[in-house]
């Protein structure tokens, strides 16, 4: 399998995935969660949590996993190597979160239910939202939304901040953030017929009736998907689904609908291009090109950004002081 080494986020990062994050920033009241939750981070109790309640994963836990999560980091250049934790949990799922201390949770679920190729494809997927920089955003997401639906307007101003069209945005770009993540694990597995297996039996795959799941049969259906959108009442009906007419908001695209994305990255050019070793490379690597430059500079940004935010916090905390 591929190393990348130095490869970039942005060498693989879905374009909608970049324009959703975008259409996210702009909304009003994105820059105040983002100034509560520097302010209010809680990255470190689930830390807490979790190295209390799972297992974490190392060379003499859960050996096997361990060799494969170590590969996948070393293929998309990851440092340093995030923590990884088993969950007892029958509901096949995973997630990564953290910025500082990032970290992979996989499900029991997981390791049940898919073989060595699938669960690395899982570890590649996760990571790849690490590589990405998603894990702060979906961090931000899921505080602003627990904050404001529990203390409202107690709740520093997040209630009355939080509106729908906000959550709708963050939603959207959490959906299209697995387009990106999706492509770090085909680059890592170097092979799309995993990739796609592990989306249909996260769908609906079974052990016992392994055999009688056909993944031609799966690419099918999604084929199938997508012509509905020939109609425009499906399209509605797709948008509504999406966004909580069942009564829960979706945070991942439909796997059909995955299916398709990545089986057509797997034949373009880019694609071929980044297997063949010219890709975009991240600043540290030393690569010299305009890009990186760019990607630099908006480092640069986001830090005076940080501390702008955190110079706010001071003196909003000085004036709270002076007024008790």
């Amino acid at each position: 399998m591929p190393t990348y080494r130095g490869i970039s986020s942005e060498a693989f990062r879905h374009p909608l995935d970049r324009q959703a994050e975008q259409a996210l920033r702009n909304l009003p009241g994105f820059d105040l969660i983002a100034r509560k939750f520097v302010e209010f981070i809680y990255e470190r109790p689930q830390l807490v949590y979790l190295m209390g309640n799972t297992i974490q994963v190392g060379p003499r836990q859960y050996s096997t996993i361990y060799q494969m999560f170590r590969e996948c980091v070393r293929d998309l250049d990851i440092y340093p190597e995030p923590a990884l934790f088993v969950s007892q949990n029958p509901e096949a799922n995973s997630y990564a979160l953290g910025q500082e201390n990032p970290y992979i949770v996989i499900n029991t679920g997981i390791l049940d239910l898919l073989d060595e190729a699938e669960i690395r494809t899982v570890l590649a997927h996760e990571l790849g939202h690490i590589k990405c920089g998603h894990t702060i955003l979906i961090q931000m997401a899921m505080w602003a939304m627990s904050a404001a639906s529990a203390l409202g307007e107690l709740t520093f101003g997040i209630g009355n901040i939080v509106t729908q069209g906000l959550i709708y945005a963050f939603f959207e770009w959490r959906r299209k953030a697995e387009l990106s993540s999706d492509r770090a694990a085909l680059l890592v597995m170097d092979d799309l017929n995993p990739v796609m297996l592990t989306m249909m039996k996260l769908s609906g795959g079974s052990k016992k009736y392994a055999n009688e799941c056909s993944l031609q049969e799966f690419i099918k259906q999604s084929e199938n998907y997508q012509a509905l959108d020939e109609d425009g009442l499906n399209q509605i009906y797709k948008f509504l689904i999406y966004n909580g007419a069942q009564g829960t908001m979706l945070s991942h695209p439909f796997s059909v609908e995955r299916l398709h994305y990545i089986r057509a990255w797997a034949v373009s050019e880019e694609y071929q291009q980044i297997r063949r070793g010219n890709y975009q490379r991240s600043p540290a690597s030393g690569s010299v090109n305009v890009s990186a430059e760019t990607s630099e500079n908006q480092t640069e940004n986001l830090r005076r950004q940080i501390e702008e935010l955190q110079r706010e916090i001071d003196r909003i905390r000085r004036n709270d002081t002076n007024s008790m």
